[in-house]
């Protein structure tokens, strides 16, 4: 009769850090982390919160590694020229093609709701804008960004000197069509506060991105918010007990 022979089984070995890794079973505290005061009950709750803000966290990437692997969408129909102020004030004409830095093949297209036919821009927009000219010169290092409204240069820029603005690279669109072709302004021509992603391919500049969330239903009670994620006003009321509110919105003067 044959020896039964022993098998032996390999065990992975854990690392330190997976060792000490909490088990992600319902109630078991992702970290150690306490604060003064702090009841049982309080806790209990934080860290049912801190798993769907971990949830949120992973679908957040997930969301953004489908946005990165979108396929090229199609060719810009024209090489749209755009009117810009120049160091000594003067205008000049910039063509898209020309907006591209040596290196740097994306380009991020923000659409001002500033027409010709309107008294005063886009509340809204202006406040997106009011964080976005601190951050530009940090997102200009490893892309291009620009600003796109329809008013006259003119205009446009009195509004940022007015405002403060310094870093943000300001275009007029009042000359072509780039605001109808995507979606800065509806078949009226009312403005639109679209964000739209330009890359250069093969020497062609083609369509990447659109937030297309502005389009699309949205829950009772809410707008869009399909540019939420460049915009912190409201992400800072987020964590806070009072919320977003429901009639309260920035202005342009307090």
């Amino acid at each position: 009769m044959a020896k039964k022979l022993k098998m032996k089984t390999k065990t992975k070995t854990k690392t330190k850090a997976q060792s000490s890794r909490p088990s992600p079973t319902h109630g078991t505290p992702l970290h150690q982390v306490r604060f003064p005061g702090e009841s049982a009950k309080y806790r209990t709750a934080r860290n049912a919160l801190l798993r769907d803000e971990v949830a949120l966290r992973a679908q957040i990437e997930s969301v953004a590694s489908k946005r990165r692997s979108l396929p090229l969408g199609g060719e810009i129909p024209e090489d749209y020229v755009f009117d810009e102020i120049t160091v000594d004030g003067g205008v000049r004409q910039v063509r898209m093609s020309e907006l591209f830095a040596p290196g740097k093949d994306t380009l991020i297209v923000y659409s001002y709701m500033f027409g010709p036919k309107m008294a005063a821009p886009c509340v809204m927009c202006t406040s997106i804008l009011d964080g976005l000219d601190g951050q530009s010169a940090h997102v200009n290092q490893r892309v291009n960004f620009v600003v796109v409204a329809k008013s006259p240069i003119d205009r446009i820029t009195n509004l940022a000197r007015e405002r403060d603005w310094n870093s943000l690279r300001l275009l007029s669109s009042a000359a072509n069509t780039y605001n109808h072709d995507y979606h800065g302004e509806n078949a009226k021509g009312d403005q639109l506060p679209s964000l739209n992603v330009f890359v250069k391919r093969d020497g062609r500049i083609h369509h990447f991105y659109q937030s297309e969330l502005l389009f699309a239903p949205s829950e009772h009670g809410q707008d869009g918010r399909h540019v939420d994620m460049i915009w912190p006003l409201w992400n800072l009321f987020d964590v806070t007990p009072e919320g977003r509110g429901t009639n309260w919105y920035p202005r342009l003067r307090y």
